[in-house]
């Protein structure tokens, strides 16, 4: 059996989209890892990079083009200092030419060597090929960025379908059903039943060091973004309002590090209005840190990146004072299971499935985890993702001006206090009565986005995309 990994889930790299951002900076690395193989690479004189359908389309909101420069040029987005990223760009562009993973200089012309077509492959929405002149031949390669930063070839049999690790899990699972067997045969906490899988790939060790590393990503991520004034790049001059917030809330609470930043939030007077300031605080920070191009978790993308660390956050500083990395590492295992049911069974691509995709699996993914966290049965954890995403069944993809930003910074509070709302109704249900299971919401949303109008798919050519424009702001 294929299988997904935990950290092919939640993924650590650059904002602002994880399959318009990240999906073509790894797709550019893998063309790179083909011309070596291919023993092309030393004699390359020429490139370009073209970009199809919805990567054209919002392709310039989500600085796909700087990723792609940024690929190929042999950055990773999960060391590259951030602060780093316009100058390397600014580079290429001044002086029209690119150091080819970093080893090999080459003329390359950005305006004229990364071309954004309208058109859409049949593969997937979101296509790029890749096209070298070797010796005077054209090589070229063609890649889909099918979301959540995950990157196939044309000769997968399933674009909904990637699973970077080949693997037989001790307990195979596709669907919820077969997630619920497992835990009812072994009594065995959903957490648990992904740990084993994991730890069938890898040592415990290793899972604690990547997980905490997560951990730490989200947090940075969160204290950045309540840390930072000013107004987001792209042209919507949107104002960043979660230093605002931070700022009446937490009062003169004393603090100088991310640690010591949750400890304060904990020793402030958290009134019942003041729980929903703080979850959309949390989640706006991380948005408006990924919306300039900083580091987050994609978590499944970037997009909804804020939802998951916003309500583990929420657990920490308002559920549980005493909350551990015992506590973050169940919430991030039963996370990931829930959102790789999502991507075997539907999608975590907005241009494929439009937001229901990215917030709707968000909200899910951080439902069920809560729920565990709370206490919640395995069967009432599959009960907390299916409300989470039965109330996201149908959201649109219809980013202004192609940005990362309006409505999807907003959207990633709203997935986040729902999601905290699915979980609190979960623990008060008894899943015997039950009229939706988890496996027909996630076929529902399949259905749902295979009807859905392709403009509502993160073109930029629907709903608020069309109905506000950049000179309106």
């Amino acid at each position: 059996m294929e299988c997904i990994s935990v950290f092919d889930m939640l993924k650590i790299g650059v904002g602002p989209s994880s399959s318009h951002t990240l999906g073509p900076w790894r797709a550019a690395e893998r063309w790179i890892a083909e011309l070596k193989k291919a023993n092309l690479f030393d004699n390359v004189e020429q490139l370009k990079v073209d970009l199809y359908g919805s990567l054209s389309l919002t392709g310039k909101g989500h600085a796909t083009d700087f990723a792609v420069i940024l690929g190929l040029s042999g950055a990773d987005p999960e060391t590259i200092p951030t602060e780093d990223i316009n100058r390397i760009i600014s580079t290429v562009k001044s002086e029209n030419t690119l150091k080819l993973n970093n080893e090999k200089t080459i003329q390359f012309n950005p305006s004229a060597d990364i071309v954004f077509n309208k058109k859409f492959l049949p593969f997937h929405a979101n296509g790029l090929t890749f096209s070298a002149i070797v010796k005077g031949k054209k090589h070229k390669s063609t890649f889909y960025s099918i979301g959540g930063g995950f990157v196939v070839k044309e000769n997968r049999n399933n674009s909904k379908k990637n699973f970077e690790i080949k693997c037989a899990f001790p307990y195979p699972v596709d669907k919820g059903t077969e997630l619920l067997h497992a835990c009812k045969t072994t009594q065995k906490s959903v957490s648990d039943i992904v740990l084993e899988n994991e730890k069938s790939i890898r040592p415990e060790s290793e899972i604690d060091f990547e997980l905490k590393r997560i951990w730490d990503t989200m947090l940075d991520s969160m204290y950045l973004g309540c840390h930072t004034q000013g107004t987001l790049p792209g042209g919507l001059n949107v104002h960043r309002r979660a230093f605002d917030i931070h700022e009446k809330l937490i009062g003169s609470a004393p603090y100088n590090t991310p640690v010591e930043w949750i400890y304060a939030i904990r020793q402030t007077e958290v009134k019942f209005r003041q729980i929903l300031k703080w979850v959309s605080c949390f989640a706006l920070a991380v948005n408006e840190v990924n919306a300039s191009l900083g580091r987050v978790v994609t978590a499944p993308t970037n997009g909804s990146a804020g939802v998951i660390p916003a309500v583990l956050m929420y657990y920490l500083v308002i559920e549980n004072h005493d909350g551990n990395f015992e506590d973050i590492k169940r919430f991030l295992l039963v996370a990931s299971e829930i959102g790789s049911i999502f991507k075997k069974g539907a999608t975590i691509s907005a241009a494929m499935g439009g937001c229901q995709a990215e917030i709707g699996v968000s909200s899910a993914m951080a439902a069920g985890a809560l729920c565990e966290l709370l206490g919640g049965t395995p069967e009432q954890v599959l009960v907390a993702a299916e409300i989470a995403m039965e109330h996201h069944l149908g959201l649109t993809c219809d980013p202004i001006g192609g940005l990362v930003q309006i409505p999807c910074i907003e959207r990633n509070a709203m997935g986040a206090i729902k999601a905290i709302n699915a979980s609190e109704l979960a623990l008060d249900t008894n899943p015997e009565n039950v009229k939706v299971p988890l496996d027909k919401v996630v076929s529902t949303m399949w259905e749902t986005a295979k009807d859905m109008n392709t403009k509502y798919k993160e073109t930029s050519e629907g709903g608020l995309a069309v109905g506000v424009h950049l000179s309106d702001c």
